[in-house]
């Protein structure tokens, strides 16, 4: 995304002035910005194909891993809960801790043996919790979003109650729209004051001036290039790639990177630059505010897409930086977690074991609940 030849755009103080003006000083902060979102844009294209690479080869492997050992718990503590030479507590202790587990894992996977377990020991019946906690997230939903999802809905399909809650915001939304469009299309009948109208000619003025001075920056480029006037084939080449890179821009109204393509075809140079009148400067910085809203925009965009992508919730922050760091530790969090199922497996095969495991296990649990006391 970051081109080796891009020249950086930066207004510098005059020989005989020691400051910049007011106007300087912000189109110099707003290229900064703009320079700080393209490179975090350039960083998450950078990371996405090494981050993707690492989950889905690591981690994905050792999470199925670490599920299919967690099934494998579950059967051999049901097995276990049957040994005679269990106390009452300690076959209460079991029972819970399959339900825990068994309902943790029939979230992810519908295994009709785990499920069966599952009932047992909570002495319930895991689709009717299921259908229950959908019923209320529609209830939640309905009262959030203001809307009726309606009673031909399948409550146990999640992914459905999503797409009609969406779809129903959507409806909303579009009548919402269209009612204040009407309502703008009733008050622009109107006759309206000579203020109002004063003040729509200066804003239709002032998006005309924006769009002029972009449109100059284009022309001179495009003027200067010209490359169907070129005769050397090689020269013709080079400039047909950057008047597409000059009109890619312009149609983006991309004020930075077409000043950036004048200083690196040396059509301007920093005294230029510095020589921008502050009339130009007041247009080039509102250009330049509305292109660090768009990268803004853009950055939400794709961060909230990776989010989704790879199960990370919404209130935790993601950052190109970290993310690769961060899959590294919970990829050897999950490798330590596997050891120690693996090693609990091999407890419940010896009566003894468990008893001494459910033991420690009860103090580990009690200790827990100490250290979340309120004092």
């Amino acid at each position: 995304m970051t081109r080796t030849n891009r020249r950086s755009v930066n207004i510098a103080p005059r020989h005989n002035k020691a400051t910049l003006s007011k106007g300087q000083k912000a189109f110099n902060t707003l290229i900064r910005q703009i320079e700080k979102r393209r490179n975090r844009l350039g960083a998450w294209e950078a990371v996405g194909p090494v981050f993707q690479k690492k989950y889905l080869d690591e981690l994905l492997p050792l999470e199925r891993a670490s599920m299919d050992l967690q099934v494998k718990m579950v059967y051999q503590l049901d097995d276990a809960g049957n040994q005679k030479g269990l106390t009452a507590s300690e076959r209460r202790m079991i029972s819970e801790l399959i339900t825990g587990l068994a309902g943790e894992l029939l979230e992810e996977r519908d295994d009709a043996q785990l499920k069966a377990i599952y009932n047992r020991h909570s002495q319930s019946d895991y689709d009717s919790e299921a259908a229950a906690e959908l019923e209320d997230m529609k209830s939640v939903l309905e009262a959030m979003l203001g809307v009726e999802l309606g009673d031909d809905l399948d409550m146990n399909s999640p992914d459905e109650v999503l797409q009609r809650a969406h779809a129903r915001m959507q409806e909303q939304q579009a009548q919402e729209i269209a009612g204040n469009q009407a309502r703008e299309e009733r008050r622009a009948k109107r006759k309206k004051s000579a203020k109002q109208l004063a003040a729509q000619a200066r804003q239709e003025a002032e998006q005309a001036q924006l769009s002029q001075s972009i449109r100059e920056v284009y022309r001179k480029l495009a003027s200067a290039l010209h490359p169907d006037r070129e005769s050397d084939p090689q020269e013709r080449e080079r400039k047909t790639a950057l008047m597409q890179r000059v009109n890619q821009a312009y149609a983006k109204n991309n004020l930075l990177q077409l000043l950036e393509l004048q200083l690196e075809l040396e059509h301007i140079d920093q005294s230029t630059i510095n020589d921008i009148s502050e009339d130009r400067l007041k247009h080039y910085n509102s250009i330049l505010k509305e292109q660090l809203g768009e990268l803004d925009q853009e950055i939400h965009h794709v961060e909230a897409g990776f989010r989704l992508a790879y199960g990370i919730a919404p209130f935790i922050e993601v950052s190109p930086d970290t993310v690769v760091r961060n899959l590294a530790g919970d990829i050897t969090e999950l490798q330590h977690s596997i050891r120690d199922l693996e090693k609990d497996l091999l407890v419940f095969e010896d009566l003894r074991k468990l008893k001494t495991w459910l033991k420690h296990l009860k103090r580990r649990q009690a200790a827990l609940r100490f250290d979340e006391m309120p004092f």
